[in-house]
């Protein structure tokens, strides 16, 4: 039987829309964390793009509806957060200041509060649009993503978003366990940027700009996908082991070093991509697996979700992924997503 989650009695409201505040606070719930979105009179917007979006990111929490524009909804609001461990706000910087949503507006109702603005650029950035393919645009992401020779590209799922609702919950932890309340300031620009990492300490330290490689990693040779005889196969050779046991089961002379693939990536890949295109991508992997090199075989998302039914849950109906934090002796309960209002209606 599974005990209480590591975050029970954790306390949380939630204020925004559609993904990466709603992923944020789904996460905590998962963990047994109490979350109540304060939806306004139309709810998340989420709930017009259709009941299994919705699922996906609002599942197991409550939901009260409020208009924080009156001053009934401001008095709820306050009723809300004298019972609540932390706030996570995902609008932009103008709208949390007017509905009073920072730890300074909402101190005089529970000092020890945690409060999370979650925004495209940063509470002191203004209003600009910050939607999760504007901010990977913005931030360098597009730049390095396509062909050399191609047009820039995005990855096709909400990448900004979903890594900053990530920060965004680890932030929020973060001052909850420091016994402090006060505000945490996370942006979608800021997380983007930390994680290019290795690209942006490259340009900053060593004048190195970043290329596009068609998806290839800027370090390690091979690391990136080769058309096999019948499909396409991620390689990802980062020590000299992994290459001599590729090379010795593809028929590669050669490159014996990390520093010699680097060098000479061009001659390299195509070395690998005259080798691979003996087998096909599954018999790759099939051959290279028991020797422990890093590949696989692409495959499509329903491909892959079911060689995955483990990470498949059912939540009120609907079958969604399951939460990414696995922890022993406990199983998350993952309860349906809320109806509008369903705990409490003030409009």
């Amino acid at each position: 039987m599974s005990g209480p989650g590591p975050l029970s009695g954790l306390r949380v409201l939630e204020v925004g829309h559609i993904l990466a505040g709603p992923y944020a606070t789904m996460l905590l719930a998962d963990l047994g964390a109490q979350v109540t979105k304060i939806e306004p009179p139309g709810g998340d917007l989420s709930r017009r793009v259709s009941d299994a979006y919705f699922a996906s990111l609002n599942r197991g929490k409550r939901s009260v509806r409020l208009d924080l524009a009156t001053p009934e909804g401001q008095g709820r609001l306050h009723e809300l957060v004298r019972g609540a461990d932390a706030l996570l706000v995902n609008l932009k910087p103008s709208a949390i200041r007017r509905y009073g949503l920072t730890y300074e507006s909402l101190k005089p109702w529970n000092e020890r509060l945690v409060c999370v603005a979650l925004t495209g650029w940063g509470m002191d950035a203004g209003d600009e649009p910050a939607f999760d393919y504007v901010v990977q645009a913005a931030t360098g992401i597009a730049a390095l993503t396509g062909e050399p020779d191609g047009p820039p590209q995005l990855p096709g799922y909400s990448s900004a978003d979903n890594s900053a609702g990530l920060a965004a919950a680890l932030g929020l932890l973060a001052q909850v366990v420091s016994g402090r309340g006060g505000q945490v300031d996370v942006s979608l620009r800021d997380v983007m940027l930390s994680q290019l990492n290795y690209h942006a300490s490259a340009w900053l330290n060593d004048g190195a700009a970043p290329r596009r490689l068609g998806g290839a990693h800027a370090y390690y040779v091979p690391a990136q996908l080769f058309p096999t005889a019948d499909g396409h196969l991620a390689l990802f050779i980062t020590h000299d082991g992994f290459w001599r046991a590729f090379a010795t089961e593809a028929g590669i002379e050669g490159h014996t070093t990390m520093a010699e693939r680097a060098a000479h990536r061009d001659e390299v890949v195509a070395a690998v991509t005259k080798a691979l295109a003996a087998d096909t991508a599954v018999g790759w992997e099939a051959r290279l697996r028991p020797l422990l090199v890093p590949a696989a075989a692409v495959r499509t998302l329903p491909e892959a979700l079911a060689e995955a039914p483990g990470a498949v849950v059912e939540a009120g109906g609907h079958r969604l992924i399951g939460s990414p934090v696995r922890i022993a002796g406990y199983e998350p309960e993952y309860g349906a997503p809320p109806q509008l209002g369903e705990h409490g209606d003030a409009v």
